[in-house]
């Protein structure tokens, strides 16, 4: 399965790879207090709705690492 910003956070959060790295583009992502609301959304979409704390930038280098997972 490959896996990019249109995946469900929660998928990405559930794979240790992708998990390592939403942590290391997001510090804290897998621990914050709502997250758990945005699990059944794609991670684009949760950018959206994140009031700034996910930026474009964060995503750019998210999807470029999912994408070099293969």
């Amino acid at each position: 399965m490959s896996f990019s910003i249109e995946s469900k956070l929660g998928d990405l959060l559930d794979n240790e790879a992708t998990k390592a790295i939403l942590e290391k583009h997001m510090p804290g992502i897998s621990t914050h207090p709502q997250i758990g609301m945005g699990k059944g959304f794609a991670l684009s979409m949760v950018a959206k709705f994140s009031g700034g704390l996910i930026t474009e930038e964060m995503l750019q280098k998210v999807g470029a690492d999912l994408a070099a997972l293969g």
